[in-house]
């Protein structure tokens, strides 16, 4: 063999490993809130459709407490947070709790260590039955991670959980408790502070936890508080910065939270994350007069009646699931389990259909799939198309309010009493 093909060949072995590596990087790394994307989409993974407590099951690890955060993985670990009351009675929603990072081994989901990031004190409000101290979803970048635990706080750890700094400096009075996750942009992390006198979003530097900026929502609003994880889009080469709350949303400049743009509404905890679709930005109003906007994001100021396209105005439309685009679709599932698919362009009504149950928890899109997941632990795979079809219903046992994430080509499901990896077997 000569020079020239012992160094193709090697070229070769080299480039397939780091494609081989690259690729297992990319399978098990869900970083925050409704995955890479941050809308719930993934491509056409082989992904389970069926499962129950005693099938596709790979492992479940109980967990200590009570969470509704979902799982963020990396590495083979998956990382979420909890909530231990001091009686560790996880029912107890009210006083003293340890608020905990906890990391599991993803082949069995065994605990590979628990730490206490912050403590309430017998003082803290009681949060609504629906949630948890620990309702935020942490976010993963490099050798970091990013819990928040709204009124209670920030923090940084690294990978084995020992904490970099605490941001407990924003305090506000909570109605419900906490819930609206962070998210990076650039070196900022960014959370919303809906509650108490001065709802805002406020930028922190993510190597420090220092505040960097914090825009307020600067609308009259008798019920100030929401739980709105916001998104990041870029529009016409321009970052911008979606993020809304109670009777507002505002795109902000990231770099310094000025206003680009605002939209007013009636509408208060407003829950679901914004989505972009066809070129127009997506928002749920919130409780109130339950409405679906679409806005053209190209405008400058106040454009309520200059940029919104229209408006779908029903109980159909979630006040806590968030939103997925499908090809010129916005599909939904309302609190009270009717699934809704609605036209980008012009907002007309393409299908309703009848899900059951309860739903908080976001749906999940796989290709053509779609995963619906209800409060009762009942979960429903669709297929979508002209006439989108049920191929499955599975059922879990225990309450469900976490939203799914993906590692390599199986599901995380966050049930009240523990976590659940559900794959092809």
């Amino acid at each position: 063999m000569n020079r020239l093909n012992v160094l193709w060949i090697l070229a070769f072995v080299f480039v397939s490993s780091k494609s081989i590596s690259t690729n297992r990087l990319h399978a098990d790394h869900w970083p925050q809130f409704r995955g890479p994307s941050g809308n719930g989409a993934v491509g056409n993974q082989a992904l389970p459709t069926e499962w129950s407590e005693s099938k596709n099951v790979r492992w479940f690890a109980k967990l200590k407490g009570l969470g509704w955060s979902s799982p963020v993985v990396l590495n083979g670990r998956i990382y979420l947070t909890t909530s231990i009351a001091e009686n560790d009675d996880p029912k107890l929603l009210m006083g003293s709790q340890h608020l905990r990072l906890v990391c599991l081994d993803s082949r069995d989901g065994s605990e590979i260590f628990s730490r206490e990031v912050m403590a309430q004190d017998e003082n803290s409000p009681k949060v609504h039955n629906k949630n948890s101290h620990a309702s935020p979803t942490p976010v993963i970048e490099g050798d970091r991670i990013y819990l928040h635990f709204g009124h209670q706080g920030t923090a940084a750890t690294d990978l084995e959980g020992n904490v970099l700094w605490t941001n407990r400096e924003n305090p506000y009075p909570p109605t419900h408790g906490n819930g609206s996750s962070p998210i990076i942009v650039g070196n900022l992390l960014i959370l919303t502070c809906d509650g108490g006198d001065e709802p805002s979003t406020l930028a922190l530097e993510k190597k420090t936890g220092k505040q960097v900026w914090k825009t307020p929502r600067n609308v009259e609003v008798g019920r100030k508080f929401s739980f709105c994880t916001p998104s990041l889009f870029t529009i016409d080469g321009k970052d911008q910065l979606i993020s809304a709350g109670s009777n507002i949303v505002q795109s902000l400049d990231p770099v310094d939270g000025s206003v680009i743009w605002s939209v007013t509404y009636d509408g208060y905890s407003v829950i679901p994350k914004p989505i972009m679709n066809q070129g127009l930005v997506f928002i749920c109003t919130g409780f109130g007069p339950t409405t679906l906007l679409a806005i053209d994001p190209s405008g400058r100021g106040d454009v309520t009646e200059t940029h919104v396209r229209w408006r779908y105005k029903n109980q159909s439309v979630p006040k806590t699931p968030s939103l997925i685009a499908y090809r010129d679709q916005v599909i939904m599932s309302s609190d009270q389990g009717v699934g809704v698919a609605v036209d980008c362009k012009s907002g007309e009504e393409i299908w309703k259909k009848r899900l059951g149950g309860n739903y908080s928890a976001s749906p999940l899109l796989n290709g053509d799939l779609i995963y619906f997941q209800s409060e009762q632990g009942e979960a429903i795979v669709m297929q979508l198309g002209d006439e989108p079809q049920e191929i499955a219903k599975c059922s879990l046992p225990g309450r469900i309010f976490a939203s799914f994430a993906i590692i390599d080509n199986d599901l995380l499901i966050r049930t009240e009493d523990g976590l659940y990896r559900i794959g092809n077997e």
